[in-house]
């Protein structure tokens, strides 16, 4: 058994180092060293390994003008959206990624969003539960609409800000909403809302009345009592005087509804009030 090894030994040993052999060994190792030195030239060379170009900025050119200064630098483009933008050409690159200053490789494709000429159609959402005018111009705001007050109008039924009407393009639409509208992106949208009703009132005279016909008058004049400074001399609230009221009255004065006057008494009918009534 062993004379069966070395002699198995011995013929592996003379065949691995004939002289044909050897070449032939010597020459696959050499074309795999020159194949991997080519093709990590070829990786090397492909995608141009260690090195990275800045992006310029193209916002605000025309997407043709963008694409033939991005080609000149070795880069690829493509839009990737578009959008209405009022005022703005149709064409017109508004964003793009990469950003400005980024480096990426040559060849990269850069994706551009740009203006379009016609606007998106917009449906107007619904006003039923949605009547306050400062909710309902904020989901205005984010479909890309322009919601403005057109008016204000005095409307005891109603809470202030609420949406009495709604216009567009000058036509009154507010039953229209309910049907689904339609109104291009970027458009001006019209409302009448209404306001708190402010009314003004006569100042009532109240000097040398008695504290409860004062409080009476200020009351039935749908003002209402502010402070109440009483003298040293006061006993009796409700039978002392008045001597002096803030604001003064004025036959000509008004205060708004609910506003206060405040009132001073003393216990004696003033002197300059004349005789016991």
């Amino acid at each position: 058994m062993f004379n069966t090894f070395r002699r198995l030994g011995l013929e592996f040993y003379a065949f691995f180092t004939a002289p044909f052999v050897v070449r032939n060994c010597l020459g696959m190792l050499g074309a795999f060293a020159l194949f991997l030195l080519i093709t990590l030239w070829w990786l090397r060379c492909y995608t141009n390994h260690g090195e990275s170009l800045e992006v310029p900025s193209y916002v605000g050119m025309s997407y043709r003008e963008a694409a033939r200064k991005a080609s000149n630098r070795n880069f690829e483009v493509s839009v990737s959206d578009s959008i209405y933008m009022p005022g703005k050409p149709p064409g017109e690159v508004i964003s793009q990624n990469p950003e400005p200053e980024s480096r990426v490789k040559e060849g990269r494709t850069l994706y551009f969003v740009v203006t379009k000429n016609n606007p998106d159609i917009i449906i107007l959402p619904d006003l039923v539960g949605s009547d306050d005018y400062d909710l309902y111009s904020r989901k205005l705001s984010r479909l890309g609409l322009k919601p403005r007050i057109f008016q204000r109008i005095p409307e005891p039924r109603l809470e202030p800000n609420t949406i009495v009407e709604v216009m567009y393009r000058g036509d009154t639409i507010t039953e229209q909403i309910r049907r689904g509208f339609k109104v291009e992106m970027g458009a001006p949208i019209d409302f009448v809302v209404s306001e708190r009703v402010t009314l003004n009132v006569s100042i009532p005279d109240c000097v040398c009345q008695t504290y409860d016909a004062a409080k009476f008058l200020i009351q039935a004049s749908n003002l209402s009592v502010g402070a109440v400074v009483k003298d040293a001399s006061v006993t009796d609230e409700l039978n002392a005087y008045v001597w002096r009221q803030t604001p003064a009255y004025d036959a000509n004065g008004t205060l708004r509804v609910g506003e206060q006057v405040d009132l001073y008494i003393t216990q004696q009918r003033p002197a300059r009030c004349g005789g016991a009534e």
